[in-house]
Parts: C-alpha cells; sequence; structure tokens
C-alpha cells in the first residue's frame, strides 16, 4: 500500500534538506581546507617558487586575519596592501639581524640615492650600529653634526622624542634627515660622561667634502730647528693628506694629493683617515695600488658559503721605495674603505697605524633592484685584510694607541697628530 501523497513529499522536502545540509558542509569544509594563499585575492604575483621548501601558510593566514579582523585606531594607521608587502619584506630583513641588510622602500630608496649623489638636506654624518646600539661613525667635516660637537663613538638614545637605540639605521636616517633649516634634537651618551645630554642641529644642505693637503713642520732629526729646504717648506715638514671620504672622485683627488706630496720633497706622509666612514670599495684599492707592488693583496672579499673568495689585488701604481716613511692616523670613525686601506698599508709594512680602534665596519653590501622605485641593499660578503683578518671582528687595533681626551678637544690640541709627527721625524 501506498504512503499518502502528503508524507511522500514531506519525504521528498526532508531529503533535500539534507542533501542541501551535506553539500553546504562540504562547501565549507573545502572553505577551511583551502590554502590560504588562494583565499588571498587583492594580490598579484603570489607564486611560490619551486625549490622553497619552508611553509609559508602561516603568513597568509596571518595575511587573511589582518584583513579580515584588523580595525585601525586612527584614520592615518590604515595601510593599503602594497604597504603590507613592503612592511613584510622589512620584516624580513630584520630577522636576520644584520644592521646593513635592510630594504628601501620608494621613499627611502630616493633618501638613499641623494645620499650617494654627494649631497642631502641634513645634519651630516655617519651612523651605524655598534654593540647593538645605534652609534655615530663619524660626524662630517664642515657639517652641523660636526660644528655641534657630536663625536664619533657617541651613543645616539633619541632622536627628537623617539627612542632610538635599538632602531635600524635607516629609521633613524629617515628620522634625522629633513629640510634646510628644520631642527633636530639628539639625545646622546658619551663614553666618560656621567649623564646623557642633549644636542640641537640645524638641518642644512650637506656637500661631502673629500680631501685636504698641509704642510707640518717636524722636529730636526738631530735636535736642533729645523732649517728651509729648497721647496720653502720645513726640511723636516711632514706632509698630510686628510682624506673625509671614498667617493667615486676621491683616487683622482688622492693622486693630486701625492703630486703636491712628491713636489714638496718630503719623504714623510700622514693620511688622516679619522672620522672617514668610508665610501667605494675600488677607490680604496686605487689609493693602496700608489703604495704596493703589483698584485699584492689589497682586502680579499669573503662570501662565504654562498660565494668565492674574491681578491683584490694593487694595480702597482708603486711611485715609493724604502725612504717612505707613513703614518696612517685612525679612531673610531674610521670604517669600511677607511679599514681597507690602512690595514693593507700596515700589513705590508708600508705605514705605522696611530690613534684609536676603528669601527669595525667590515661587510660588504650590494644594491639590488626589487622594483622600479624600491631596493633591497644586502650583506654579500666581509672583508678581510691581506692576513685574513677580518675587519668586521671589533675593527683594527693601532700600533700606537693614542687617546683624544675631551680636555684636548677644548684646548684644540691634538695629541695623535703629535705623536705621528714625532715617529715621523726624531
Amino acid at each position: 500500500m501506498e504512503p499518502p501523497p502528503e508524507k511522500r513529499m514531506r519525504a521528498i522536502i526532508i531529503a533535500l534538506v539534507l542533501l542541501s545540509g551535506v553539500f553546504y558542509a562540504g562547501i565549507t569544509v573545502g572553505e577551511r581546507m583551502r590554502p590560504p594563499i588562494e583565499k588571498v585575492t587583492t594580490l598579484d604575483g603570489k607564486e611560490t617558487p619551486e625549490k622553497i621548501l619552508t611553509d609559508f601558510s602561516p603568513f597568509w593566514r596571518a595575511w587573511n586575519v589582518l584583513n579580515e579582523k584588523y580595525v585601525a585606531a586612527t584614520s592615518t594607521a590604515i595601510a593599503d596592501d602594497q604597504e603590507k608587502v613592503w612592511g613584510a619584506i622589512s620584516g624580513l630583513t630584520a630577522s636576520l639581524k644584520d644592521p646593513y641588510t635592510v630594504f628601501l622602500p620608494p621613499e627611502d630608496a630616493k633618501l638613499f640615492e641623494s645620499e650617494i649623489s654627494g649631497n642631502f638636506e641634513g645634519v651630516g654624518m655617519e651612523i651605524g650600529i655598534k654593540d647593538e646600539t645605534l652609534t655615530v661613525i663619524a660626524p662630517l667635516k664642515g657639517t652641523p653634526a660636526e660644528r655641534s660637537g657630536i663625536q664619533p663613538g657617541d651613543k645616539i638614545l633619541k632622536i627628537d622624542d623617539k627612542v632610538s637605540t635599538s632602531m635600524r639605521v635607516d629609521q633613524a636616517v629617515k628620522l634625522i634627515r629633513g629640510k634646510r633649516g628644520t631642527t633636530v634634537r639628539l639625545t646622546l651618551f658619551r663614553e666618560g660622561k656621567d649623564e646623557p645630554f642633549e644636542i640641537t642641529v640645524v638641518r642644512e644642505v650637506i656637500d661631502i667634502p673629500t680631501i685636504d693637503t698641509e704642510v707640518k713642520s717636524g722636529k730636526s732629526a738631530l735636535g736642533g730647528p729645523s732649517t728651509e729646504g729648497g721647496s720653502g717648506i720645513q726640511e723636516n715638514g711632514v706632509f698630510v693628506i686628510r682624506l673625509y671620504n671614498f667617493s667615486a672622485n676621491s683616487p683622482r683627488l688622492f693622486r693630486d694629493a701625492l703630486r703636491e706630496f712628491v713636489e714638496s720633497g718630503s719623504q714623510k706622509l700622514i693620511i688622516d683617515l679619522r672620522g672617514n666612514p668610508g665610501g667605494f670599495l675600488d677607490a680604496a684599492v686605487d689609493m693602496a695600488s700608489w703604495f704596493l707592488s703589483a698584485g699584492e693583496v689589497v682586502v680579499t672579499e669573503d662570501g662565504g658559503e654562498k660565494g668565492q673568495k674574491k681578491v683584490h689585488r694593487s694595480r702597482g701604481y708603486n711611485e715609493f721605495d724604502e725612504r717612505l716613511k707613513m703614518v696612517i692616523l685612525v679612531n673610531g670613525g674610521s670604517a669600511s674603505a677607511s679599514e681597507i686601506l690602512a690595514g693593507a698599508l700596515r700589513e705590508h709594512g708600508v705605514a705605522t697605524l696611530v690613534g684609536t680602534k676603528t669601527f669595525g665596519k667590515g661587510s660588504v653590501q650590494e644594491l639590488v633592484k626589487i622594483t622600479g622605485d624600491t631596493s633591497l641593499k644586502v650583506t654579500v660578503a666581509r672583508w678581510l685584510t691581506p692576513k685574513g683578518v677580518s675587519i668586521s671582528d671589533g675593527g683594527l687595533s693601532p700600533d700606537i694607541e693614542v687617546k683624544l681626551t675631551p680636555e684636548d678637544l677644548e684646548k684644540k690640541k691634538d695629541p695623535q697628530m703629535e705623536k705621528a709627527i714625532e715617529l715621523l721625524t726624531k
């Protein structure tokens, strides 16, 4: 006996409801099982390279959670998807804990390009990370930073009202830079002082200086007064080349200074690298080549497990003989290319280092374009001296240590220069 029509209809409806429920449950489970990256619908270029085995699903899950749940505290705190990508890359570089490997989004990339072009608006000092703290490498000659009394080795505790001790270098540079005529307030700590102190600096257009030369008169080798030589300088005069950076045109200027030195008739040379934060490797190699035979090692670029060692050798200009007496002045503001030049000439027996320990910036960065307006500055190697010493491992210790005290600065005395002249004229 067949069931009544109404019962048959009720059974059909129940079956359809059950089927719909199963279908919906299947869709829900499928959606939950769907990889998080497939749920991201606002980005292009999400494909993961085949050789990368790292599980990226937590990243994409976090991306989706932020898009679904995050509510900005203020209207200015809203970031678009592109800014989130830049932030993610910045976080990726920060995970390496290398202060010199940084991502440069469009605004920062433009600032960096202005810096390497040789002029920019700011206070005029090189900064870096030392002992995990933001530190002044060196104020540049003739800049607001130098005139305000900032010194190599000063720890930067605050920039205006922002605590900066654990800031990345690129973040700090962004805050210190600014329009000409505006001010920035720096809270510094200096070794030898009991308390931090503040300095307010007025920003200017910074034109980076390169080189100066002068002749210092030294004591007679016989202990008596010096006499005038045929060139019009002191017979025992010491020729000083002050080098402030290793820019693209510094090799030419250095060559001109050496010509001036040769024409002076002096055999006593001081190269002052104090407060020189470095620059182009090629400039350091070119300068070293005036004092080393062709083929002698200037510096080795050690790429570690990811790259081979690349040896940079003297080009063999080698204009000087054993009569040359040379001292190189260094301090905590001597970094990078300064350390390369000083280390090479010291280890080949050409020069004596006088002053204090150098900064220890011995890593190599390569600038890689990521997009048309963004770049990644990434550490690709470390510098080794001709004898294989890593410059990054604490810097170079001088052969003769001479400290410069606050009293010396106040009285405008320079015991480091005085010691160099003494060594060359005794």
